[in-house]
């Protein structure tokens, strides 16, 4: 089933506004800012209980000039037994001066399941932008670890169709086992964050966030810094749940600094 999300997000007296949106089946879409607040809070809700097999998903969100949007998923993200696999494109297009932040919840692999994304980020001058993704092996307290088939992720961030960043995820147990030497090892979980902020001192950014993840407990993690000067946050860990609270932390370190 071929199932559509679109937001447009347009400014008015520098508070940003849903300017359009459209969905189908299973798709839903709320909008939770608080009143007088100039950033849009949206949550990306779902009918289905997660991704079956034969979905195709296809999300496009567009930012006008100036305007400034959290999107929020609902719970975490089931990708259920499959035949044939399931795929979703995501296509973000920035204005000039907007800012975008997107930290789903982890993505739980069933079973022999199939999944492929694609992710397009587009950036106007002077964006602002935080992207994250969390992987799990799959639904690990009923011990089903590293079950899948094929567990796909690719993203690019371009500027000007000038490629910033790519960054490519394949988890694939049958051909590659997830706990040898180089793969995920002892870890079940795996978090990846990009922040790009021009903006910003990215370098003492960098060690704020290194200090940050040595206070945590059994995770294995880093920051480096990309060509554009943007940072590239990993962690490897064995909860979702702490992870996706990593990625809340530095969420907020953004908002402190101006960010969102």
């Amino acid at each position: 089933m071929i199932s559509e999300l679109q937001i447009k997000a347009g400014c008015r007296n520098e508070t940003t506004f849903l300017k359009h949106s459209y969905f189908t089946r299973p798709f839903k879409l709320a909008d939770v800012s608080e009143k007088g607040a100039t950033v849009l809070h949206l949550v990306m809700m779902s009918a289905s209980p997660g991704i079956l097999d034969g979905d195709d998903y296809e999300i496009t969100v567009e930012l006008a000039e100036g305007t400034h949007v959290h999107l929020y998923t609902q719970s975490y993200q089931r990708i259920f037994n499959m035949q044939k696999g399931a795929k979703q494109q995501i296509r973000i297009d920035m204005g000039a001066g907007s800012s975008f932040c997107y930290l789903p919840h982890p993505s739980v692999p069933h079973e022999q399941s199939v999944f492929e994304g694609y992710n397009r980020i587009n950036l106007g001058m002077d964006c602002r932008l935080i992207w994250g993704e969390i992987i799990t092996c799959g639904r690990k307290l009923s011990g089903e670890v590293f079950r899948c088939r094929l567990f796909q992720s690719i993203t690019e961030v371009y500027r000007e169709e000038k490629l910033l960043f790519k960054d490519v995820t394949v988890l694939q147990p049958q051909q590659i086992p997830a706990d040898v030497t180089g793969q995920w090892e002892q870890y079940t979980h795996q978090a990846a964050l990009y922040w790009h902020d021009e903006s910003r001192d990215m370098t003492a950014m960098a060690d704020i966030i290194n200090d940050l993840l040595s206070h945590e407990k059994d995770i294995a993690g880093g920051v480096s810094q990309t060509a554009s000067g943007a940072l590239l946050l990993r962690i490897l860990g064995q909860g979702g749940e702490q992870l996706y609270n990593i990625f809340k932390m530095v969420a907020r370190l953004a908002e402190e600094e101006r960010m969102l």
